[in-house]
């Protein structure tokens, strides 16, 4: 079975995933982790558990989403895994967090590959699907568990919400497309883990959602 342990980071509450399995391999989606402190919690969590960590995955390429990517690389020698669409379509994570107002600067680290379209992404016993859902950015990826019945969708659909389309690469009738074709095909009670804010279902949002 697949654990999953949420951390919401940074100024803008992002969730940083980390999931696991009885073999003690590890990914981490969407490393968020800013300041010191928020650096020293996921590295002990992961050391306090004896985890090895396998892979870094993001599900697209918004600075609050990957500001950690460099501690990553860093403590445990891994570069990011995304769709080739956010990586070379973004702008640089210092314009980006110019554009915010930020001071911090924090280099690029280099995608190690690029993840496809379906593409089955494996650690320990775990299987993860990777879903092209572009709108909120032009190459966002969901990651979908069907074994423990979970998807990880970064800033696609939120509880009772779905994402901003008024940023790079945004558009929001591909991303109402992407959430209708690629996430609400996917069995009810699939629990939903957003870039933001609370876990909801697929049943949920198809029923209460007023976006969709």
């Amino acid at each position: 079975m697949t654990s999953i342990k949420q951390f919401t980071f940074n100024p803008f509450m992002e969730n940083t995933y980390l999931l696991y399995d009885e073999s003690k391999e590890a990914v981490v989606i969407d490393c968020g982790c800013l300041f010191r402190k928020e650096k020293d919690t996921l590295s002990t969590f992961i050391e306090d558990n004896n985890l090895h960590l396998k892979r870094l995955l993001s599900t697209h390429y918004h600075f609050d989403h990957v500001i950690g990517n460099t501690f990553i690389y860093e403590r445990y020698g891994l570069r990011p895994e995304m769709h080739c669409d956010e990586f070379n379509k973004a702008f640089t994570l210092n314009i980006q967090l110019a554009k915010f107002g930020m001071s911090e600067r924090i280099d690029d680290v280099e995608p190690a590959r690029y993840i496809e379209d379906n593409e089955e992404i494996r650690f320990g016993h775990s299987v993860l699907k990777a879903l092209l859902v572009p709108g909120h950015s032009p190459g966002s990826l969901a990651f979908y568990n069907e074994t423990d019945a979970f998807v990880i969708v970064g800033d696609v659909l939120f509880h009772c919400g779905i994402g901003r389309t008024d940023l790079w690469g945004g558009h929001y009738n591909t991303l109402i497309s992407s959430i209708q074709n690629k996430l609400f095909p996917l069995p009810d009670p699939t629990v939903v883990y957003p870039g933001h804010g609370p876990s909801t279902t697929i049943l949920n949002e198809k029923t209460h959602n007023p976006f969709l």
